[in-house]
């Protein structure tokens, strides 16, 4: 693999070498601090090192093998050819006082030399030439690299585990420091419990030496003088930083009510911005977080147990959370604020029982067949959770949005995660916290382990909005978390799958007859037809392929390093093609196999992959094989990549069923409703007295959508046609899909009566309004242009950075 990276370009590098050495388990000890806007203290990794990675001959003290070029070219454009410099050559270029070293309490100088600070130049050291020469080639120094930016690092040292009292408990060396925790990160999965006691112990322990470290623009570099291998590198290293105020993995600002938070929001750079880790998803870890803050917020984090706060000392408290089950780092999720809890009410015995936690301590295990992941304590091996239909579950929300919560989405969450057992099977988390986030959070939900982010888009209107995001989150359980993507750029394999399901969740939610569930389906396809034909025609083309990488997907450098192709690019965040295209394949697989086949297949899949990391070709060949050779009609894993992820624009199998998306009845319904609203608009201002007036059926909100969609298309339609369609519906109550399209009606045909609803809709719902930004411009109305200025400034201070980078670019 010899993948070039200009810096110019918008691809997001993965440094971490993570071939050479894995972290295993990650624990954080943080504070706080709403007033300095810094996130504060250390992280404490435990790695094993790569099998792979034995010393070589000195035949391979080569500066770069071809497939690490990316690392070398991302910070020097020219070629990196030169052999590595000796490790006399690297020592008289940097002495050990090159890198000051700042405890807590010390003035921190970093950001003057920026010798600590993710820039460009951070030091004397070149750090291009050991990117390439991370390894352990003859007798160079082995050099560890992580993921990081926009973070001051202030220490790292080696930690002295043998220090730990008791640690011979469960070590046949004691006083090799790496053994130990080699046998500590091999304890089995029913030790878990003393495990993380252990982790928490050494994490503690003193340090034995401060290590040699560096930072560029994206990544952490730390040695030991001496250590030529992975082997030989510290096992257990602490690193105590601290975060900078414009970090791009964090967003400070206000909720709701207009008190403080702060919380991750999925940035495309993921978490290095909040901890240095490694972000490739092939690093799947554990982790364990102590967090202090002031004593009136709420701390809420993807774990497992229900963190209940520690009182410290006077207006302080500390929130404890842990993962048991390996993910990668980048699902890692924090959000801090003066959040209000909300449980559902006491339920009968029997719900009771269903919503009994299990922890993963529970000796209840039966094994259905072995579990092909890694040992960790797994719900799928657990009888009693197999069958618990609904997890445990709470919701936090700002003060003020509380009574909505409690009315809308409160109810919603047990029926859908009942409906999502009814069909995948065991859910894979052990409880679900649910938190309706800021203004500003630039998409309608986002999904981690144990925690759902979602917008207060989704609370407006009817139900509808809000339990069909609900079950997309939910999917992403399975689909995202328990079964990730091994290369990010097969985003489909995360997004088609929840898409597809979460219409799936949604109608056993409701409990629809099949035919109405089948209908409402079809509805959404044909709306998502509509969208699918926007994206492909407003587009790049690069970006509508799901396997960009084609037969390169998955692969890496020698060292782990690799890229992701516009993984940087701020439209990127609003696109919807894997989404869609992916949404359109799952559903086709299924219309070809039959449901019952898809769906049956579908459990054996999770059963078969949960808890670890897929390709494309993984889905696609199990799916061919364990389906009747009369029901492949032809498919293979060669011609779905051909047809549908190696190809932009819209899929040939998808082209021939667009007829058969209009046919369907609601869809029918609503264009028989379009037809009254163009008679009704052609009609003159003043209309003879035998002119019947028009009466207009009841719309689900998915009708609404299509109805107003469709009215887009008249050239034009009048004030007074405007006025009549917001009397009949109240549109400016409805939810957000219906009130986008009516927004985008307001704009497009000038109707200044409405302004107020557009002006709301930019303020309160900024995670969809991004491109009505674009429409007010592009119509040369200075009263339009006007509006969308003055709206950007107002909540340009708030919004999320990817968003105002693309509206500034609109704008200005």
């Amino acid at each position: 693999m010899d993948v070039k990276l200009d810096p110019s370009r918008d691809d997001l590098p993965l440094m971490a070498n993570t071939s050479h050495i894995l972290v295993k388990h990650y624990v954080l000890d943080l504070d706080v601090d709403f007033e300095s806007q810094i996130i504060e203290g250390t992280i404490v990794l435990f790695f094993e090192s790569g099998n792979r990675f034995k010393k070589r001959s000195s035949s391979t003290e080569v500066a770069c093998l071809s497939e690490s070029n990316e690392a070398c070219k991302f910070r020097m454009p020219e070629p990196c050819q030169i052999p590595v410099t000796n490790t006399k050559t690297f020592s008289s270029k940097i002495g050990y006082n090159d890198f000051v070293i700042c405890g807590k309490g010390e003035k921190d100088t970093s950001g003057k030399d920026g010798n600590h600070d993710n820039q460009e130049q951070a030091s004397g050291i070149s750090s291009s030439k050991y990117c390439c020469d991370t390894g352990n080639h003859g007798s160079e120094e082995f050099l560890l690299v992580l993921d990081c930016c926009d973070i001051s690092v202030l220490k790292v040292e080696e930690v002295d585990v043998a220090a730990v009292p008791g640690i011979e408990k469960f070590t046949r060396s004691p006083k090799l420091r790496n053994q130990i925790v080699h046998e500590l990160v091999a304890l089995p999965a029913d030790r878990w419990r003393e495990q993380l006691d252990y982790y928490a112990l050494c994490s503690q322990a003193p340090g034995c030496g401060e290590l040699l470290f560096d930072t560029d623009t994206w990544s952490l570099q730390i040695r030991k003088t001496g250590a030529q291998t992975a082997t030989d590198f510290p096992h257990a290293i602490r690193i105590r930083y601290r975060t900078k105020p414009q970090g791009r993995s964090v967003t400070w600002t206000s909720d709701q009510s207009g008190r403080p938070c702060v919380y991750t929001v999925g940035s495309p750079i993921n978490n290095r911005a909040l901890f240095p880790c490694q972000e490739p998803p092939v690093a799947m870890s554990t982790w364990q977080a102590t967090v202090r803050a002031a004593a009136s917020l709420v701390v809420l984090m993807s774990g497992e147990n229900s963190a209940e706060p520690t009182q410290l000392r006077e207006g302080y408290s500390s929130w404890h959370y842990y993962v048991t089950m390996p993910m990668p780092a980048s699902t890692f999720t924090i959000a801090v604020g003066s959040w209000t809890e909300m449980k559902p009410e006491i339920c009968s015995s029997n719900d009771l029982a269903t919503e009994r936690s299990f922890s993963p301590s529970e000796a209840d295990f039966r094994y259905v067949g072995v579990c092909g992941h890694m040992e960790y304590p797994c719900r799928f091996q657990n009888a009693s959770a197999t069958t618990q239909k609904i997890i445990p579950h709470r919701v936090f929300a700002p003060a003020c949005l509380k009574r909505v919560c409690q009315e809308t989405l409160l109810p919603l969450i047990p029926p859908c995660l009942s409906a999502a057992h009814s069909v995948l099977g065991t859910h894979p988390f052990s409880r679900l916290d649910v938190l309706i986030v800021p203004a500003n959070f630039s998409s309608l939900g986002m999904a981690s382990p144990h925690i759902v982010f979602l917008s207060q888009s989704t609370l407006t209107g009817m139900s509808q909005l809000c339990g069909t995001r609900l079950c997309h989150e939910i999917a992403h359980a399975w689909f995202g978390l328990a079964i990730g993507a091994r290369d990010w750029t097969e985003e489909w394999l995360s997004e088609g799958f929840a898409t597809h399901l979460e219409d799936v969740f949604w109608a056993k939610a409701q409990q629809l007859a099949p035919h109405e569930a089948r209908e409402q389906q079809k509805l959404r396809a044909c709306l998502r037809w509509h969208r699918l034909q926007d994206e492909v025609q407003n587009s790049p083309e690069e970006m509508q392929v799901l396997r960009p990488n084609k037969e390169k997907t998955g692969h890496v450098s020698d060292s782990g390093s690799s890229v992701i192709r516009h993984g940087l690019n701020p439209e990127k965040v609003f696109m919807q093609v894997h989404y869609l295209k992916g949404y359109f394949l799952l559903q086709f697989l299924a219309k070809t196999l039959g449901e019952d086949t898809y769906f049956s297949f579908l459990r054996k899949f999770v059963h078969t992959f949960h808890g670890q990391l897929i390709l494309s070709q993984d889905f696609l060949q199990m799916l061919l094989e364990n389906i009747p050779e009369e029901k492949r009609l032809e498919l293979s894993v060669g011609n779905i990549f051909r047809d549908w992820l190696e190809s932009s624009g819209i899929p040939q199998p998808l082209q021939r069923e667009r007829q058969a998306l209009a046919e369907c009845g609601l869809a029918q319904q609503v264009s028989a409703e379009v037809a009254k609203w163009v008679r009704v608009n052609r009609r003159p201002r003043k209309r003879k007295r035998k002119d019947r007036e028009e009466v207009f059926e009841k719309l689900l909100p998915d009708q609404l959508v299509l109805l107003l969609e469709h009215l887009l298309e008249q050239k034009t339609v009048t004030p007074r046609t405007l006025q009549s369609l917001e009397r009949t519906y109240h549109l400016s109550e409805q939810d957000a899909e219906v009130r986008h399209r009516w927004c985008e009606l307001i704009v497009k045909h000038k109707y200044t009566k409405a302004y107020r609803d557009v002006e709301r809709f930019l303020q309160e719902d900024q995670a969809m309004g991004i491109y009505l930004y674009g429409e007010l411009m592009l119509s040369e109305d200075p009263r339009q242009q006007h509006l969308a200025r003055r709206c950007f400034e107002l909540s340009r201070e708030q919004m999320d950075r990817s968003s105002a980078a693309v509206v500034a670019e609109m704008l200005f």
